[in-house]
């Protein structure tokens, strides 16, 4: 089995996880624990098991140069991203969030577009457009609110700045993943992310009680934990070494297909007509975006 083989099994791993992770965190929040304060446990715990599992890689030393675009993308990638998913996971519904974040891919061509001056046919413009109006059309026409979900309008919006930052976490992380090995940026990155959070939710944390937790929310946060943050984090890392960024936000959009088959299936939301027509618009924008264009014949003259 070849690296690029590989790479793409990886991605569709953390695709896999991140989908049935709509469900699962949702039910956690906010009976067990607060969004924020999620997060601190999250990155606290994804941090100690790279820095465990480090030991068993190469020993690197992190250039002066790189500290700058380190810190950079746990931002993006593990304060901004994290926060405002969960924040908006606890607002809003796993089916809203599982949709809205397939923007990804559309929002890292535009970001590509403005950083690195990536050029932007018109098929690729109409599916940015087509695709923003899918994520605009839950913004705008979903029910207000709903059970275990107070404020969908807004969670929809934080699910569409969630995307965007990382869209750049992966622009940025790009040129890192074939400097460093994975454990050595994992481990730094979510050593940052645990200081650059620390202010922002540790308050929630601390209001948890650990003592009365049941048994079905302890494995949850250790599922989120464990997988949806350690495992995905490394599998994206790894794919990243054999996949443009491009590439790798491309394979969210099978989030959708898992995600709401669970939610589905275990009673967590329904589908509705405004929910089918945006992942249609979603869908369509994301193709159009992520597919390739066969470059132009020379032509010939005729005999």
């Amino acid at each position: 089995m070849n690296s690029r083989t590989l790479a793409i099994l990886a991605a569709t791993g953390a695709s896999t996880i991140y989908g049935i992770n709509h469900t699962i965190a949702k039910g956690l929040m906010p009976v067990y624990i607060e969004p924020f304060g999620f997060i601190f446990l999250r990155v606290t715990g994804a941090a100690i098991l790279f820095w465990i599992i480090s030991f068993w890689g190469p020993k690197e030393k992190v250039a002066t140069g790189d500290w700058t675009r380190f810190i950079a993308c746990a931002i993006f990638g593990m304060v901004i991203n994290m926060l405002m998913f969960f924040k908006g996971l606890s607002l809003s519904t796993p089916i809203n969030s599982s949709v809205i974040i397939t923007v990804s891919p559309i929002l890292v061509l535009l970001l590509a577009a403005v950083l690195i001056k990536e050029k932007i046919t018109l098929l690729k413009t109409a599916g940015i457009i087509i695709g923003l109006a899918g994520a605009l059309a839950l913004v705008l026409f979903s029910n207000p609110e709903t059970v275990n979900a107070p404020n969908i309008p807004v969670g929809n919006m934080l699910f569409i700045v969630n995307a965007f930052s990382y869209g750049v976490y992966l622009i940025l992380v790009k040129p890192l993943t074939t400097k460093y090995h994975p454990f050595t940026l994992m481990k730094w990155l979510f050593l940052i992310a645990i200081i650059v959070n620390f202010p922002i939710t540790i308050s929630e944390f601390s209001q948890v009680e650990w003592l009365e937790l049941p048994s079905h929310a302890m494995w949850k946060m250790g599922f989120v934990i464990v997988g949806t943050t350690f495992l995905t984090y490394l599998l994206n890392i790894y794919a990243l070494k054999e996949l443009s960024a491009a590439t790798i936000s491309a394979f969210i959009y099978l989030q959708p297909l898992i995600a709401i088959t669970f939610a589905v299936a275990t009673g967590a939301d329904s589908l509705d007509a405004v929910k089918i027509t945006a992942a249609i618009l979603v869908f369509t924008g994301v193709y159009m975006v992520t597919r390739k264009t066969k470059p132009k014949l020379a032509s010939t003259p005729n005999p």
